[in-house]
């Protein structure tokens, strides 16, 4: 598996209940763009209308190498889920507070896949602890850096 992109503002801002791995439908431009590492979810999200569930916002560079009819960089992308994966997640996200968020776009398989998160958005406290609970961890890791 190799990673793209990882959604790192969405850990701060979201607690995950379930995640579920989907395939994303791209063109031959944009695969070629995203090996060299030119996509970016970090204002992405997903939604399900029309029984399909789509990726909006995801930036992919166009392909500097390709024609003049590249796509779009911030386009709709479709995701390639099971019609009973879709169903799960939809039961899922019709309660109060939840979402679909993208984790993480990466290759498995030479494909290009993305880990979609049911999230609840967190409150102030939940940041607040989330915030002292970083600087604990990265002070006990610089602790015992510097005892070695």
């Amino acid at each position: 598996m190799k990673l793209i992109s990882k959604n790192k503002k969405a850990d701060f801002e979201y607690f995950f209940s379930d995640s579920v791995e989907a395939g994303v439908v791209l063109t031959g431009a944009e695969v070629k763009s995203v090996k060299l590492g030119h996509a970016n979810i970090n204002d992405a999200f997903c939604l399900i209308r029309g029984g399909e569930c789509w990726l909006k916002n995801a930036f992919v560079a166009s392909y500097e190498k390709g024609s003049a009819f590249n796509p779009e960089e911030r386009r709709d992308r479709k995701l390639l889920l099971h019609r009973d994966e879709i169903d799960r997640l939809e039961g899922k996200i019709n309660r109060k507070g939840f979402t679909l968020v993208p984790r993480k776009i990466y290759f498995k398989d030479n494909k290009v896949k993305v880990e979609i998160g049911v999230a609840e958005g967190k409150k102030l406290h939940d940041k607040r602890q989330t915030i002292k609970d970083r600087d604990i961890k990265r002070d006990a890791e610089r602790e015992i850096k510097n005892y070695k």
